[in-house]
């Protein structure tokens, strides 16, 4: 069975994108967000987020009707859902973070009514392991006069599927057709189904396993890269401490043919590694001792930063015995959790800046040239230019490519990205 009408529910960083891409290939794709301002702007061939290319692809779409966004679903072939999985409120301090699964359940009972026999829905949230059963349960409650695999396996009238998306913010476009994915279906049926839709776009291989292994496989990739990157923040601290340069000590071991260091920064942000590792630990807390500590290293280095700031405002203002803290103005240079986007989502560079604006009494700059505005009174979003000549105390916290080019003769500099130094 072919799939000319594919929906994809959640318009956000990964949904649109894909929506765009099956649109691209010349399908009918609907889009659903709960956001109407997302969806207006949508409609008008335009985009709400910041991703390379991706605003040609929504406008080419848009403008041949094969693009079309909506707050409330309505029938297609295929249902690919992509909200996002936050965490429950922690009751106390230190508690394991557990998995919010709330926008997964209101998506699978929103759809349900408009399912039809033959459709296929595949989970592409980042989920815990068992999340796609889960919502397959969600769906059957809603609709019992379908059959699901779960019950019915090779021949329920709905298939299901986990497929995460394995994309980089700001190289989403090209790495939606050229990664590989994998495909976890509920049945044989699920996962063959799900190839053949994915196919419409994808030239990487498609490899199929069950949905357990699927989900799974996600967070193994970005807890992976989370110990990976708290084994270089613990480094830096370390060489802090004893008075050697971190980012040549790195390039010297990575010499070694076998050593592949990643560079260390202020924490990790994003919805993905700073995120996933829980989704491991909060299943199995006993087992998952390594990827704890690694979580907790990376969250603890925002903090090492701000009393790198505080150190820096105390020398400045012992320099300067002339000034108080009311006159010394601290720049921080990125928000966003990586590099050239414009994603703030778990970003340790805005909570670093937010710090600094709750305990600083002088003025706060913050430079982000992905952003038109930020929501905090006390922190003024201004250009390079205005920075540079404005600041006492210069905080690198994202190295964008317009920071690169930036030259520094003053004494106050922090560079959490060694880009500076």
């Amino acid at each position: 069975m072919s799939f000319e009408t594919i929906s994809v529910v959640g318009l956000g960083y990964i949904g649109l994108p894909t929506a765009a891409m099956f649109a691209s290939r010349k399908k009918k794709v609907i889009g659903v967000d709960v956001n109407q301002h997302a969806v207006d702007t949508i409609n008008r061939g335009e985009i709400h987020i910041v991703e390379p290319d991706l605003d040609m692809l929504v406008s080419a779409a848009v403008q041949q009707g094969l693009l079309k966004a909506v707050t409330a679903p309505e029938a297609a072939d295929a249902f690919l859902i992509a909200v996002p999985t936050p965490f429950l409120p922690s009751e106390n301090a230190g508690d394991i973070p557990k998995p919010d699964l709330r926008y997964i359940e209101a998506a699978s009972k929103a759809i349900a009514p408009v399912l039809k026999k033959g459709d296929l829905v595949i989970l592409e949230s980042t989920s815990p392991v068992g999340a796609t059963e889960q919502m397959a349960e969600w769906l059957s409650e809603a609709r019992s006069d379908l059959t699901f695999p779960q019950t019915h396996g090779e021949s329920a009238d709905i298939n299901v599927a986990h497929c995460p998306e394995r994309v980089l913010p700001g190289h989403v476009v090209t790495e939606l057709v050229q990664n590989d994915r994998v495909i976890g279906g509920m049945s044989k049926r699920c996962s063959e189904r799900s190839v053949e839709l994915y196919k419409t776009f994808v030239m990487g291989e498609c490899v199929i396993t069950n949905a357990r292994t699927a989900e799974m496989a996600k967070l193994t990739e970005n807890s992976c890269r989370d110990v990976q990157i708290a084994f270089a923040n613990e480094l830096s601290m370390i060489c802090d401490e004893l008075d050697i340069d971190v980012w040549e000590l790195i390039s010297l071991a990575n010499r070694h043919p076998r050593i592949n260091i990643l560079q260390p920064g202020p924490g990790v942000g994003g919805h993905c590694i700073a995120v996933d590792p829980w989704f491991i630990v909060s299943k199995t807390p006993e087992l998952a001792k390594l990827i704890k500590t690694a979580r907790g290293v990376n969250d603890k280095k925002p903090e090492w930063v701000i009393d790198k700031v505080k150190i820096a405002l105390a020398e400045f203002l012992q320099a300067n015995p002339t000034k108080t803290a009311q006159d010394v103005t601290i720049a921080c240079y990125g928000l966003a959790f990586k590099p050239d986007i414009d994603d703030l989502r778990e970003s340790p560079a805005l909570d670093i800046t937010k710090a600094i604006a709750d305990f600083h009494k002088g003025q706060v700059l913050a430079i982000e040239p992905n952003i038109d505005s930020i929501d905090r009174e006390n922190i003024k979003l201004v250009t390079i230019d205005e920075s540079l000549s404005e600041t006492d105390i210069h905080v690198l916290l994202v190295d964008h490519t317009q920071f690169k080019k930036i030259k520094l003769n003053d004494e106050y500099i922090i560079d959490t990205k060694g880009i500076w130094k």
